[in-house]
């Protein structure tokens, strides 16, 4: 027979599994799915929560957090046939713990599954240029798409990101010779394009220094032309004002003797220098004329030299 200790100490021992089965801690970003009988009761969230022993029990624990998951690398064939192999990261987050427990027997899978199967499909509408410019394009599409399937499973997929497009071999050493190419191209553009401007520039600079020229030279010829006629006006008027102030003079009082004595002069002179230029003597066809202007010239002296006497008498 059992003693009262026994009996106390299994009465403890089943109070004790009791209150473990009952009392459940459910830890932050968790959620646990607990079904009754088989079937489903309730989701217990963070914290302590208490269950019916040997009735409820925890059939699924869900983590809510952000999960990424890697999602294998596959072949796809792009529009113009060509092998690209290309694997991703995906990231989803558990929504709805229940339907992620009954939606699907295995979300994670389905998923993974679900993004290769449409990442060979976007690909496939694509040619292979197009598919290293659209990769934002491309992981939206498979984002889009299995967000709409994952709604089911109680999962919300995030983002999806590709992280590594590999061609063959073969279409590699064909991009790089093309990418060569296209610089040496680019290379070649822009060098025609630094000369003809060149060209252009040199034929500009000549231009211009023609023009500068031209226009230099111009108005050194009108200076010049204005200097000249100010010089032609400045002799005429300075030989106006010499004949005038000759016509005055000769209009006083023994003007016109003092220019005949003068133009005497200059003649006698102007033989004597032409007798001078050369070993021939030139004298004048009719000598009569110097002693004619020679006796004008002592007629005009003498006169010149009574007219001072008078005065000098009157005085």
């Amino acid at each position: 027979m059992f003693d009262i200790n026994s009996v106390a100490l299994i009465i403890f021992v089943i109070a004790v599994l009791i209150v473990v089965r009952a009392v459940k801690i459910v830890p932050q970003q968790h959620a646990w799915v607990v079904e009754r009988l088989g079937r489903y009761h309730t989701t217990l969230t963070p914290g302590l929560s208490i269950v019916v022993p040997f009735i409820d029990r925890v059939a699924y624990k869900h983590v809510l957090k952000e999960i990424p998951l890697d999602v294998p690398s596959q072949v796809c064939i792009t529009k113009d046939n060509t092998q690209l192999q290309v694997d991703g990261v995906l990231y989803f987050q558990v929504t709805d713990a229940m339907k992620a427990s009954y939606g699907s027997s295995n979300f994670v899978s389905a998923i993974t599954q679900l993004s290769q199967t449409t990442l060979r499909s976007v690909i496939g509408k694509m040619e292979l240029d197009k598919t290293f410019e659209e990769r934002t394009h491309i992981n939206q599409s498979v984002v889009d798409s299995l967000d709409e399937a994952a709604a089911n499973w109680g999962v919300k997929v995030l983002r999806y990101e590709i992280k590594d497009l590999t061609p063959p071999k073969e279409i590699l050493h064909a991009m790089q010779a093309q990418i060569t190419a296209e610089r040496e191209k680019r290379a070649l553009i822009a060098s025609s394009e630094g000369k003809r401007q060149e060209q252009i520039n040199l034929a500009n600079g000549a231009r211009e220094a023609a023009i500068q020229k031209s226009e230099g030279e111009r108005q050194a010829f009108i200076n010049r032309a204005q200097g000249e006629a100010s010089a032609i006006l400045a002799v005429a008027e300075a030989n106006a004002q010499a004949i005038q102030k000759i016509a005055n003079a000769i209009q006083t009082q023994g003007g016109m003797d003092a220019v005949n004595l003068k133009v005497a002069e200059q003649y006698v002179g102007a033989f004597g220098n032409l007798a001078k230029t050369g070993n021939t003597l030139i004298v004048p066809g009719n000598l009569s004329d110097i002693s004619g202007m020679v006796a004008a010239a002592l007629k005009i002296v003498r006169g010149s030299d009574s007219a001072a006497a008078t005065d000098s008498t009157k005085a």
